[in-house]
């Protein structure tokens, strides 16, 4: 009986080990519970080849690398599938195949690794793309070039890969800033919530654009009314919108200011509700000063703006019931040239890339007051441009 007793006991030990083994390699092959996959698009260079990965604990905030995602020349600028299976990147570049272009590249997205497949690459129809997005269906993406002053959609295959542009349209003017403002610079490009339009912030026009959208046949067309102003010289960079709908939010980068707007989603209309300082007090605006990214929290509760070279992101608070801006906080980011930022989709990080320091500071968020703190991790990556996550679970 004893002797019965034990092989059943030995018989049982192994079967759990076999099994515990085999579900040890398949949890090896898998996401991580808990984690979300991070993508940083850099300027290459010396100390960069493209774009990083990194592995985010959403319960530690701890970061670990993953190494070289993928090799393309400057990914300045990330964009995620709502299917969460494909990355699109642009090449910041003036010539593309002995054209004025850039480059839109599709990636295929591995999960457990982090690593990005290359599907294909397209041409952004104008000089140095600097920003794209995904609509939200999925089918078509928008890219804005700065140096063609131009923006374009391009279809997406059902296997994530990108068809030619099947809209690109040309801006045209100036404003008032010669040196920096002589002709066109799409600097940005966003959907709104409902998925109907389209809104390019240019920078060389102090406009923001407003397009109706078609993502089934990847067709942008003026709005009527099709643009909206900022105070001359502004230099509209950014923009985001609030998660309600009801508000959205441009970062200008000349003046370094925040103008936040009221929203009509059924017109496309945006009305000028505030321009705030993204500067503390006693800090005034110098021609070296600028601003860059801009993003509203998932609570809608706070927006975030970041100031190069006085190397800060600045918190502010919104006031739910009229959208306007308060200011909360003014953080450094512990290096030079905060270009971009990501906001995890729970809210609770802030990752900041210092392009000049190469380095990439992960920030905890309060999700009473949006103030941020340091979590101590600082990571090293070259030129980091663009944060993005793909949550995995």
């Amino acid at each position: 009986m004893l002797r019965t007793t034990l092989l059943l006991f030995c018989f049982a030990a192994a079967l759990h080990g076999a099994f515990a083994a085999r579900g040890h390699a398949t949890d090896a092959s898998r996401p991580l519970a808990g984690t979300c996959l991070v993508y940083v698009g850099t300027y290459t260079g010396p100390k960069s080849q493209g774009i990083y990965a990194y592995r985010l604990d959403l319960a530690s905030g701890q970061c670990t690398p993953l190494g070289l995602a993928a090799e393309v020349k400057s990914p300045s600028f990330l964009a995620v599938h709502p299917n969460r299976k494909y990355l699109y990147a642009v090449s910041e570049i003036d010539q593309l195949d002995g054209k004025p272009a850039g480059g839109v590249s599709a990636f295929a997205i591995d999960a457990a690794s982090g690593k990005l497949k290359l599907l294909n690459q397209q041409s952004s129809g104008g000089a140095g793309p600097c920003h794209l997005v995904v609509d939200a269906s999925g089918k078509t993406v928008l890219v804005a070039n700065y140096g063609g002053g131009s923006v374009a959609a391009l279809p997406i295959e059902s296997d994530g890969s990108l068809r030619p542009a099947s809209t690109f349209i040309q801006h045209t003017g100036h404003s008032i800033t010669p040196e920096r403002q002589a002709g066109p610079h799409a600097h940005s490009i966003n959907v709104d919530p409902n998925n109907r339009f389209a809104v390019a912030a240019d920078l060389g026009l102090d406009q923001v654009l407003v397009y109706r959208l078609d993502p089934a046949a990847g067709k942008l067309t003026p709005n009527d009314p099709p643009s909206t102003s900022v105070a001359p010289g502004s230099g509209p960079r950014h923009f985001a919108f609030h998660p309600s709908g009801k508000y959205a939010y441009v970062i200008n980068e000349i003046l370094c200011t925040a103008t936040a707007f009221a929203y009509d989603p059924q017109a496309g209309k945006l009305t000028e509700l505030q321009t705030i300082t993204t500067l503390p007090d006693g800090i005034k605006v110098r021609p070296e000063l600028s601003t860059a990214e801009i993003q509203v929290h998932p609570s809608g509760k706070f927006v975030y703006g970041s100031n190069r070279v006085h190397d800060s992101i600045t918190v502010f608070a919104v006031d739910d019931k009229t959208g306007k801006l308060s200011f909360v906080q003014n953080q450094s980011t512990l290096g030079k040239v905060p270009r971009g930022f990501g906001i995890d989709p729970s809210g609770k990080y802030l990752l900041a890339g210092n392009q000049d320091s190469h380095t990439v500071v992960v920030f905890r968020i309060d999700p009473q007051s949006g103030k941020l703190t340091l979590t101590g991790q600082k990571l090293e990556v070259g030129s980091p441009v663009c944060v993005k996550f793909v949550t995995l679970n």
